[in-house]
């Protein structure tokens, strides 16, 4: 059975970035009727907060990303201590005792000497008196993963085949000095036991990657189905890290983007797909073909999200809105028909109360200075409220007999000075909502 998993760190709000991961690998499961997994990151105890693990909840099922299952990294550090007894066993783990600043010192000098920066493994040849010295003098040392000094090749679901040679990257530190388990360990534990078949992430993980797939086979484990997609930049192709924190997915719940809007924009940025705004996951889930992704950078910019979202608000029932709506202060017996006035001319939901405010206190008036006396004589001609349907073909038709205007010369001005908008629904449905008219003074 096909399995993922989506594992955040309860360090902070999920963002786009962390969405891109999420949606592609709840998408193959879903695609495939399988299992989606979300798993929680909170191996630092320090850092990891319980508001955090509440709040990744809320953002996915906001988006409807539901879970099968929920796991704990936290829950689980049994298994990481037994992985890391059996890789002790097979002489596949070593302890270290470098400082980061004899490390940093390490680093440099290789890079003096043209040599890549890799950990040296100094470490292995120390003996268990010289260890149990360091350990008097520096506490416990952190432990390293030895690698097997070759090639690591792989067929990646977006980037094709990859070769790493094991030899130009460092033995990967899977446990701290503290003794905490760091995410390469746990997640090779978790991914294995758990039968994860399937992992996409971001392309800044593919050493990762590599040194993993050693760490899986050492376990005994079967390998997933490694895809690394591409990291989102900003419009203009500038970094996204600083950016992130405003990116959050409560600050765009917030801010009125809809789910859908969110999940068809991101289930196609970046791929050969054009973006089609879909009205359920599994539409998104039937066209979603990893394959179609690219590697190059992704632009993402916040500001389509908005389109996209008045589209499927023009687009929804009013059953869908319905509470918003009485929200905004709509009689229930106009409710509906409100609905079918404003639909297509709001951008979130939060430009209902918007309109329900003009329709019931008038707009300020945009008048253009050549217009202020055609305006005037046109007011005069328009009978008091209440207005029906009919109300602005009449009165138009009258002003057009009394000045001779006519086309957008007639009707622009008349709509800025009701509405205060130069574009909005049509007019004659308007009118009917219309109780006050600012123009008149």
């Amino acid at each position: 059975m096909t399995t993922t998993r989506f594992a955040p760190s309860p360090t902070g709000y999920i963002h786009v970035g962390n969405l891109r991961t999420a949606l592609m690998n709840y998408l193959i499961a879903r695609k495939a009727g399988g299992t989606f997994i979300l798993r929680i990151d909170d191996t630092d105890p320090e850092r990891s907060k319980q508001e955090y693990v509440d709040a990744i909840q809320q953002d996915l099922e906001w988006l409807g990303l539901t879970w099968d299952k929920i796991e704990r990294q936290s829950d689980r550090l049994d298994s990481y201590h037994a992985a890391a007894d059996k890789l002790r066993e097979m002489g596949r783990f070593y302890e270290c005792f470098e400082t980061p600043v004899e490390l940093d010192l390490k680093r440099k000098k290789q890079l003096n000497m043209g040599k890549p920066p890799v950990y040296d493994r100094a470490a292995l040849a120390l003996s268990d008196d010289e260890k149990a010295a360091l350990r008097a003098e520096r506490g416990n040392g952190h432990w390293r993963f030895k690698l097997d000094q070759t090639r690591i090749n792989w067929t990646d679901g977006v980037l094709g085949d990859i070769s790493i040679d094991a030899a130009s990257v460092s033995d990967p530190v899977l446990i701290r000095g503290d003794g905490q388990f760091l995410y390469t360990l746990a997640s090779v534990v978790d991914d294995t036991e758990m039968g994860v078949t399937h992992v996409v992430r971001g392309s800044d993980h593919v050493t990762n990657t590599a040194t993993q797939i050693q760490m899986i086979e050492a376990l005994g484990g079967t390998v997933p189905t490694f895809a690394h997609h591409s990291l989102l930049t900003g419009p203009q192709g500038e970094s996204l890290s600083k950016r992130l924190g405003t990116l959050a997915l409560r600050d765009l719940r917030e801010a009125g983007v809809e789910p859908m809007a969110l999940l068809s924009l991101m289930a196609r940025l970046g791929s050969s797909q054009p973006v089609e705004l879909r009205h359920s996951i599994d539409d998104i889930a039937e066209g979603f073909d990893i394959d179609q992704f690219g590697s190059a950078p992704t632009k993402f910019d916040v500001n389509d999200l908005y389109p996209l979202t008045g589209r499927l608000l023009g687009e929804m029932d009013f059953t869908a809105v319905a509470d918003d709506v009485a929200s905004a202060g709509v009689p229930t017996d106009q409710a509906e028909a409100f609905w079918s006035v404003i639909r297509e001319n709001i951008t979130t939901r939060k430009d209902i109360a918007g309109w329900q405010d003009l329709f019931e206190n008038g707009a300020e008036p945009v008048i253009d200075d050549e217009d202020k006396e055609f305006v005037t004589q046109a007011l005069s001609l328009l009978p008091d409220a209440p207005f029906d349907g009919d109300t602005w073909g009449n009165w138009t038709k009258a002003v057009k007999e009394a000045t001779g205007r006519k086309g957008r010369g007639l009707f622009m001005p008349l709509r800025k000075a009701l509405t205060g908008q130069s574009h909005g629904p049509d007019m004659s449905a308007v009118m009917p909502f219309l109780k006050t008219i600012k123009a008149r003074g």
